[in-house]
C-alpha cells in the first residue's frame, strides 16, 4: 500500500510539474499588482503548461518509445544527461520567447530563467552525480513561496508555504521509500531547487 501511495506522489509530482505550479502560484495565488497583464492570465498559464509539461512529456514518451532510454524512471544517472538536456534547452527557448515580449511581466521572465538555470545545473550535476530531480522542483516551489511570503506585506501566504512544506515532505518520503535516491540525494536536489530559487527572488525583491 505504501509503496502504491509513494508512486502515484512520484507520478502525479512529478518534476516536469512543477514549473506549472509555480507559475500557476505566481498568476493565481498573489495578489492583482504583483503580476501585470490580468487578462492574459489564462492564456499565459496554457502557454507555459504547454512548454514546460506537455512538450516535454511528449519528448520523454518519443525518447522511450525509440529506446534512447531504457525507462522512464531514468534510474541511472547517464539516462539521464540527453533528456535533462533537451528539456533545458526548451526551457531556455521558452524563457527567450516570454522575454522578447515587451508586455510580459518581468517576475514571469526572471522565474523562467531561475527555473531553467536549477534545470541547467542539474544536468550538469548529474554528470557526476544522481541527485533528486522530484526534490529540486519541490524545493524551488518551496523557495518562491517562503521568498514571496517574506517579502510581501499585508498578505497571508501561511496556507500556501504550509502546503509547500507537506508537498515537499511527502514527496522526498516517497523517493526515499522507493529506494529511488539515497538521502544525500534527496537533500542534494531540495537544497540545490530552495536555495537557487529562493536566494534570486529574495535578493532581488527582498
Amino acid at each position: 500500500m505504501y509503496r502504491k501511495i509513494s508512486e502515484i506522489i512520484s507520478a502525479v509530482f512529478q518534476p516536469l510539474l512543477m514549473p506549472s505550479l509555480i507559475i500557476g502560484f505566481l498568476l493565481f495565488g498573489l495578489p492583482e499588482s504583483e503580476i501585470a497583464g490580468a487578462p492574459n492570465k489564462p492564456l499565459i498559464f496554457f502557454v507555459v503548461v504547454a512548454n514546460t509539461f506537455v512538450i516535454p512529456l511528449a519528448i520523454l514518451l518519443v525518447m522511450r518509445y525509440t529506446k534512447v532510454i531504457p525507462s522512464l524512471k531514468m534510474e541511472q544517472k547517464q539516462d539521464r544527461v540527453f533528456p535533462f538536456s533537451m528539456i533545458s534547452l526548451l526551457y531556455m527557448v521558452t524563457a527567450y520567447a516570454f522575454y522578447i515580449k515587451d508586455w510580459m511581466d518581468y517576475k514571469l521572465i526572471f522565474t523562467l530563467f531561475i527555473i531553467t538555470i536549477c534545470l541547467i545545473l542539474l544536468t550538469s550535476i548529474t554528470y557526476f552525480w544522481k541527485i533528486s530531480a522530484h526534490m529540486m522542483g519541490v524545493g524551488g516551489l518551496l523557495g518562491i513561496i517562503l521568498a514571496y511570503s517574506l517579502i510581501l506585506t499585508g498578505f497571508n501566504l501561511l496556507y500556501p508555504v504550509l502546503g509547500a512544506i507537506i508537498l515537499t515532505g511527502a514527496v522526498g518520503t516517497a523517493r526515499l521509500y522507493l529506494n529511488a535516491h539515497t538521502p544525500s540525494q534527496v537533500w542534494g536536489g531540495f537544497l540545490l531547487g530552495f536555495l537557487v530559487c529562493f536566494g534570486a527572488y529574495y535578493m532581488v525583491w527582498g
